[in-house]
């Protein structure tokens, strides 16, 4: 019975050996895990991007604003020239807060008035917002309290020398919901797309039917948007039940153009339709496919800042995340219907969209030919 036994795992053991997916499960899979959850992965996120809009160009305000990169929670990365241009910045995702300092700062601060200091942040994502907030308060506090001396020294004590004013856009409330459930939409559309189109070419050699497809007048191309149209289908039906579900049960707000988010949600699930039919090329068995999806979805829902906040991450991750057409649809779709994003704001990331979808097309097309010969 042992002998049995133990040619039988021998057996299984050389299949394993012989299957490069299952290798590549064994071994790859966990170093990519561990790599993600170790190396990219960051709840509190520093040196995010801060736009500095200074009226009042003291020697308080310099202080300030140094005592905000002190904590390392803020890089300053733009000096918006012109009013509006802050909030601007803002709204197109390119800093996460905006620290205005108005004009005569410095002597309402000597005269003991109080003045305002007003810092907005773009709280869509209120898990890489929270931790930075939290800092500001002490660090203004703590660089006044250096300048303040002599006869300013009594404008230290008690509350702060300072009004901070906080005003989170966006989401003011920051409820998850708001920034969860929109990022959901491109993992559900990537998780159904991808997966079931990786084994659409894969499950025609197993079932025997290739053979019958080939003999077809049907040129590649034909092939591949007679395979994807159907799923192109499914893929909207999935997006008008999340939005449903967003409106009518967890309350989203949706303040941008359903066109224009109907548009690059259409273009999104032909981009990862693509992308499924190019596994589906390569990939010589369902289960081969299945893999190839696995490893696909878990950088997609880890990097592409849908579970975490993607500025915590460093950059190469950051660099990894680019590639993924799941990071610059979550942008996207927040952007369109948390911040009212129009044409122009979308167009960068609408062009990366396309791009990908041109590059997965003609691979996808000349593997497919491939199989054919």
């Amino acid at each position: 019975m042992w002998q049995r036994i133990g040619a039988m795992v021998f057996k299984e053991v050389r299949q394993m050996a012989r299957d490069p997916g299952t290798l590549a499960m064994m071994f790859f899979f966990p170093i990519m895990q561990l790599m993600i959850f170790g190396y990219a992965i960051n709840s509190d996120p520093r040196h995010l991007p801060l736009a500095v809009e200074v009226s009042d160009n003291s020697q308080y305000s310099r202080s300030i604003v140094a005592a905000l990169q002190n904590t390392t929670y803020f890089d300053v990365t733009q000096v918006p020239g012109g009013y509006g241009e802050g909030d601007r910045l803002v709204a197109e995702g390119k800093v996460q807060f905006l620290l205005t300092i108005p004009p005569n700062f410095a002597r309402d601060l000597v005269r003991g008035d109080k003045p305002q200091l007003l810092l907005t942040a773009d709280a869509t994502d209120p898990a890489a917002t929270g931790p930075a907030v939290a800092a500001v308060g002490e660090a203004v506090t703590y660089a006044l309290g250096h300048d303040l001396t002599g006869p300013l020294a009594r404008l230290v004590p008690g509350a702060g020398p300072v009004n901070l004013v906080l005003h989170k856009s966006y989401n003011p409330e920051g409820i998850t919901s708001h920034n969860t459930v929109p990022g959901l939409l491109a993992i559900i559309l990537s998780m159904t797309m991808v997966m079931l189109t990786a084994m659409s070419v894969t499950r025609e050699v197993e079932q025997g039917t290739m053979e019958n497809l080939l003999a077809t007048p049907l040129r590649p191309i034909e092939v591949m948007i007679g395979k994807i149209v159907p799923y192109i289908v499914m893929g909207v039906v999935q997006m008008f039940v999340v939005l449903l579900f967003a409106a009518v049960v967890f309350h989203v707000p949706f303040v941008g153009s359903f066109t224009l988010l109907s548009s690059v949600t259409l273009l999104f699930i032909v981009v990862s339709l693509a992308l499924g039919f190019t596994m589906s090329t390569v990939a010589k068995s369902q289960v081969q496919a299945m893999q190839m999806s696995m490893f696909y979805l878990m950088p997609s829902i880890l990097l592409s800042g849908f579970a975490f906040p993607f500025r915590g991450m460093p950059w190469p991750a950051r660099w990894l995340a680019e590639v993924l057409p799941t990071t610059h649809y979550i942008v996207l779709v927040r952007g369109i219907m948390l911040k009212g994003w129009d044409l122009s704001l979308a167009l960068p990331q609408i062009g990366v969209l396309a791009l990908m979808l041109a590059v997965l097309t003609f691979v996808a097309v000349r593997r497919y030919q491939d199989t054919i010969a």
